[in-house]
């Protein structure tokens, strides 16, 4: 069981000061797990293809690497399940420590997967396997870091800002991977894709050690706590949920496709695209994606912000319709070829997404009670990923060689827009209420 510490016992300057330590220990560790999750996405849109089915045309083998890379879309939720169940019965802390060392072991050992040319198909069998436990660690990692700096926030009124700034971990992640792709990509000849890749992969072990040590220094959340104190635990947490909770996981899930599904295509498969059909230099779509990432630096958390001050609901509706609309003109400058427009879509491409990606993690944790709120929340959250963000780099391949259009895929995301349009409209929304205490007996 947790180490208990009672609230009388923190002083509110103590409280200050474990409320920065687990946003920074969310923030961090969030950052290394999306940065190992993120590397291999970047990975499967530029190199993998060629190394692990390379008897395939191009577009077939970028179909079968992607669909390596769905695979931990398929373990997220799996992750949600075993995680959420751990994370309501023994508590945050612990169990972010477990999801951490899942993803980067896993990540690490990517670094070493010999390729077709060495042991055939059995390469992407490994290769695959891997991805799977990378998805089933990410798929704990989230509800866990948001509850971690959410449940220790002071107030009603500052919840959004609190959880965005794990939400913050995915444009750390996303930056750090494409960069370090950018880094080794500089490679004379081949060197890149004979071995360069797998030095990033290596690396991640490096970067799961500083997380391990910051999240050993943080205490367990006072409103897990109370749920100790209060004899709330449940035995199996994830059926309770399942059973009380039905309306808001369903919401969860079907409220991310707006939001899951453009980002992969945004931020996946236009390496695919931009590189393979379009023929734009790989170096070009790494520093856009990266400077897109150091704009929802600032996005994410100022949108957290905003949902506090209008609402959580509000802000999500906002973000959906601009997406929506979004999509076309994203496809109609990138189809141009142009450098300029295309480096410029993609450095906006992520505003829109910011917008409902910062009030998310509030508003999906917010729709559980405390003592099934990880197992409710992961799961909610984590079920979009085989609908939305783990197609979604297949679904935008297969629409363009369909079509030969981008403007394909931007139907798709306006399609996406629209779902999340109504099931935003049905979320409950507690800003600005009290989440403390149990509200669903």
């Amino acid at each position: 069981m947790s180490t208990l510490v009672t609230d009388a016992t923190l002083s509110a300057p103590d409280h200050n000061a474990q409320l920065r330590k687990a946003i920074i220990a969310s923030t961090i560790g969030t950052a290394i797990e999306w940065y190992d999750f993120f590397l291999y996405g970047t990975a499967a849109g530029l190199v993998f293809g060629k190394l692990y089915f390379p008897n395939e045309d191009a577009l077939t083998a970028t179909l079968a690497a992607f669909g390596t890379y769905f695979i931990g879309f398929v373990g997220r939720p799996i992750g949600a399940a075993i995680f959420g169940h751990y994370g309501d019965r023994i508590g945050r802390k612990a169990t972010l420590i477990a999801t951490l060392l899942c993803m980067g072991l896993a990540t690490f050992a990517i670094a070493f997967v010999p390729t077709y040319a060495s042991i055939g198909i059995w390469g992407a069998v490994i290769l695959t396997i891997l991805r799977m436990i990378q998805g089933i660690g990410v798929g704990g990692e989230w509800g866990g870091s948001v509850l971690l700096a959410m449940e220790w926030s002071r107030t009603h009124h500052e919840r959004g800002l609190v959880a965005a700034w794990p939400q913050f971990g995915v444009p750390c992640g996303l930056f750090l991977s494409n960069l370090a792709v950018l880094a080794f990509s500089q490679m004379s000849g081949d060197e890149f894709n004979t071995w360069g890749w797998r030095i990033p992969f290596a690396l991640s072990i490096v970067l799961v050690g500083v997380g391990l040590w910051i999240r050993l220094g943080i205490l367990e959340t006072p409103v897990f706590r109370q749920v100790v104190r209060d004899n709330k635990i449940e035995k199996a947490p994830l059926l309770e949920v399942i059973r009380k909770h039905p309306k808001e996981i369903i919401l969860s899930a079907l409220v991310r496709m707006a939001e899951q599904a453009p980002f992969y295509v945004f931020t996946a498969f236009i390496f695919a695209y931009g590189v393979g059909t379009l023929k734009m230099p790989r170096n070009l779509i790494l520093t856009a994606v990266l400077v897109a990432a150091c704009v929802s630096f600032i996005t994410i958390p100022l949108s957290g912000y905003i949902s506090d001050r209008i609402g959580r609901r509000k802000m999500y509706l906002i973000g959906a319709a601009v997406t929506g609309l979004f999509g076309f003109l994203y496809f109609g400058m990138v189809d141009t070829a142009l450098p300029s427009a295309v480096f410029i879509a993609i450095v906006l491409s992520l505003i829109p997404h910011d917008m409902m990606y910062g009030p998310q993690a509030a508003l999906i944790a917010e729709a559980f009670t405390p003592r099934l709120r990880y197992s409710g929340a992961s799961l909610g959250y984590q079920l979009a990923s085989i609908i939305a963000g783990g197609p979604a780099p297949i679904i935008a391949t297969a629409l363009f060689a369909s079509y030969h259009s981008g403007y394909a895929v931007s139907i798709y995301i306006a399609a996406c827009a629209v779902v999340s349009l109504v099931s935003a409209a049905f979320m409950p929304d507690y800003t600005g209420q009290d989440i403390s205490a149990e509200y669903d007996d």
